[in-house]
């Protein structure tokens, strides 16, 4: 439902304007079609899901080429149920492993293996192509400067 242009300057209103929501369903289907179109290339190019990619990426990019799974699933922003079955399906193909925490019984890390690192190199540049192909080939520098200032007001409001 849409609000009129003088129930949207009430703060009270609990619906979007017309702009607004036309912004909305517009970030809808862009984000939707952009997680679809990425998924597509990785699966077509690497044989890997982009939610494999994900965890890759992270545990590649860590120092210690591995984190703990609360941690992990937390950066992730994913609920630990579904890294747990994540996990256990990377770990039957040989790209990370669990670790158990020598001082925390409880605690349990998970591990990139060298198969995992063979992919996550051979699966990043065609990431990288799509992103830019999809994403930011369809702006100009304008564009994705204020796109920049404003995923970083978002992005605070997230974090805060």
């Amino acid at each position: 439902m849409r609000a009129t242009n003088e129930q949207a300057l009430t703060p009270a209103s609990p619906w979007l304007t017309d702009a607004q929501q036309s912004t909305w369903r517009d970030w809808i289907l862009v984000t939707s079609r952009l997680d679809t179109a990425l998924a597509r290339q990785m699966q077509n190019d690497s044989a890997i899901s982009l939610a494999d990619y994900g965890v890759l990426v992270y545990l590649s990019e860590h120092p210690e080429k591995r984190e703990r799974i609360a941690a992990l699933a937390d950066a992730l922003q994913w609920d630990r149920s579904r890294l747990s079955h994540q996990i256990t399906r990377m770990t039957k193909r040989g790209l990370v492993r669990r670790e158990l925490c020598s001082n925390d019984r409880r605690g349990a890390f998970v591990a990139i293996e060298d198969h995992g690192m063979e992919i996550i190199k051979d699966a990043a540049p065609g990431h990288a192509g799509a992103v830019r192909e999809h994403f930011f080939e369809q702006l100009d520098a304008e564009d994705v400067e204020d796109l920049t200032r404003i995923l970083g007001k978002l992005a605070a409001h997230f974090r805060d």
